[in-house]
């Protein structure tokens, strides 16, 4: 069985709830303050592991607190690392308000623009069997670069698309699948570049996978937590299902129910606290 390699954001999430949204010059009162393990990055390597794949997590971190807790934790859930510590830079943040339904986040990059090319020289044995999963919190040249390399080992490549930037046509034609949510897939209609295969998320309403409509289970209002991360959880079990040589259908359950499990708990991961 082939690895996850996953290149992508290591993040500090600082989190408050709200009881709304504040409106440009107006000040609200958070209800609490948490600080959790986040980053697509790492919510996706960490959802990749827990569904029984080997994972490798490649990208940045600041040589502070933040870098050294979140590599600890990464390390603790059995993923290996090659992950470069940038000196006199910050560990990248987000700062995330929560009405405990939706969301809206700010996002600090910090180590994670500093992620440099050929990110993957130094994984071992990259081939056939092994799956770059990876998104768009790190540099696009950086993204296009290790794309570029795992297809000229053999490895297959997964790309989620968010936040949305504009990839080369060869990148974008190389994922397989591409994923992206819903609301971005007029963009990349509009661009004319068909992916290997294609993934659109449709939130309650589950995901299309090349045109073929899957669905979860949709969690009660009163049980859901947070949905901060839950994206990341069923792309990160998507990918551990693919790698495993699921079928489509079996690898979409999969990531339904670890979206579904993930809204059940606050922070992007399961017991995230930092």
């Amino acid at each position: 069985m082939g690895r996850v390699i996953v290149l992508g954001s290591i993040n500090v999430d600082l989190e408050t709830t709200v009881g709304a949204y504040p409106q440009p010059g107006e000040k609200v009162v958070g209800h609490s303050l948490s600080r959790y393990a986040g980053g697509k990055g790492a919510n996706q390597a960490v959802a990749a592991r827990r569904g029984g794949s080997e994972v490798v997590m490649v990208g940045a971190v600041g040589d502070d607190d933040a870098g050294r807790a979140s590599l600890n934790r990464l390390f603790a859930q059995g993923i290996k690392l090659q992950v470069e510590r940038i000196p006199l830079v910050p560990t990248g943040h987000a700062i995330i308000l929560s009405d405990g339904h939706t969301n809206a986040i700010i996002v600090l990059p910090g180590a994670n623009a500093k992620v440099g090319p050929n990110p993957l020289r130094p994984i071992r044995g990259l081939g056939e069997g092994d799956l770059l999963l990876t998104q768009l919190e790190t540099p696009v040249d950086t993204v296009a670069d290790a794309v570029r390399f795992a297809r000229r080992y053999g490895a297959r490549v997964m790309v989620n698309l968010a936040p949305w930037a504009d990839l080369p046509a060869d990148v974008i034609a190389a994922a397989d699948p591409l994923v992206l949510p819903a609301a971005d897939l007029p963009r990349l209609e509009a661009s004319g570049v068909c992916p290997a295969s294609l993934v659109v998320l449709r939130g309650k309403e589950g995901l299309e996978w090349d045109g073929q409509r899957f669905t979860g289970e949709v969690v009660p209002a009163d049980q859901v937590a947070d949905t901060v991360g839950a994206a990341d959880a069923l792309i990160g079990t998507l990918a551990s299902a693919i790698v495993q040589g699921a079928d489509k259908a079996t690898a979409a359950r999969a990531a339904l129910a670890a979206a579904a499990d993930s809204v059940r708990h606050a922070g992007a991961q399961p017991d995230p606290r930092l």
